[in-house]
């Protein structure tokens, strides 16, 4: 990590989610920073690195903002860069430790959804609650007279706790394609491919193998469950169902049916079944192709 404290410059005055994930990200990098929120002009010139003020975007010399004519750039699907954006663009590597992967992912699933927000690039009318306004909500209302620079601080603690959560969930996701795609190779039958512990699979499946009908895996409290593999990624289509008669029963009743003295339940919607073992787990794996 950087031995420097570098001084950080961004507006005062009420904030919004790309500039306090903008300092959320850079404090990933640095063990400190010294940050200051001005409009002073000559105090924003003597920064090390200025956020979503000051008119000028050159990332060579730190300086992100975006609010001047022509703004600042956009990504290739016509989403504008905001602050975040931009020092994301920078410095999103090297906060996701290299991987260039999770990098990519995070601007996908975070940061191009707070830099639309900011710059107005969003279709249609909104519903529900968004990141961006949650973030919002940490500016004092009319009726308080909190410090807006604490409030400031109180979000980005916040925004810090999400960026790590993201970057650990883009961390796992990309991890796991390698061992999928490794259990997908071993597979003694392509139609069931087995996981020793429970991964996100279902990315890689449907990019990996047209074959794949049914995934077995460990639950977390250690009995095994059997799932079907959809047609594509949201879908409840599934390549193929578990068997009819099995829908909806659990215990005694699907153990009478599959003639396992292990069966614990199949969902009524026959997308996913389990046993205590993982040998009946596999023969409810046969009965499912051979139904």
């Amino acid at each position: 990590m950087p031995e420097q404290t570098p001084v950080i410059a961004t507006h005062n005055g009420n904030f919004h989610a790309d500039d306090v994930f903008a300092v959320a990200a850079l404090k990933q990098i640095f063990s400190s920073i010294e940050l200051i929120r001005t409009r002073n002009l000559d105090v924003i010139a003597k920064a090390d690195m200025v956020l979503d003020v000051g008119g000028i975007y050159d990332a060579d010399t730190n300086r992100f903002d975006h609010h001047q004519k022509g703004g600042a750039g956009a990504r290739e699907n016509g989403i504008p860069f905001s602050s975040f954006g931009l020092v994301w663009q920078k410095y999103g590597v090297e906060i996701c430790g290299g991987n260039e992967e999770i990098a990519n992912s995070l601007d996908k699933n975070l940061v191009s959804a707070i830099d639309a927000i900011d710059c107005g690039h969003v279709e249609g009318v909104q519903t529900g609650i968004s990141l961006s306004q949650t973030i919002s909500m940490f500016n004092p209302t009319w009726q308080e007279e909190s410090d807006v620079d604490a409030c400031f601080d109180e979000a980005v603690a916040f925004a810090s706790r999400i960026l790590t959560r993201f970057i650990a969930a883009a961390s796992g996701g990309v991890n796991a394609k390698a061992i999928v795609a490794d259990a997908i190779e071993k597979a003694a039958d392509p139609r069931v491919i087995v996981l020793e512990q429970y991964t996100p699979w279902k990315t890689t499946v449907l990019r990996l193998s047209k074959e794949a009908l049914f995934m077995v895996y460990p639950s977390q409290t250690g009995q095994w469950r059997i799932q079907t593999v959809p047609v594509e990624l949201g879908s409840f289509e599934d390549r193929k169902k578990l068997p009819a008669p099995w829908a909806g029963l659990s215990d005694k009743e699907l153990q009478d049916v599959t003639g396992l003295d292990d069966a614990m339940f199949c969902h009524n919607g026959l997308f996913i079944a389990g046993c205590a073992s993982f040998e009946n787990t596999m023969k409810m794996a046969e009965m499912a192709l051979e139904y």
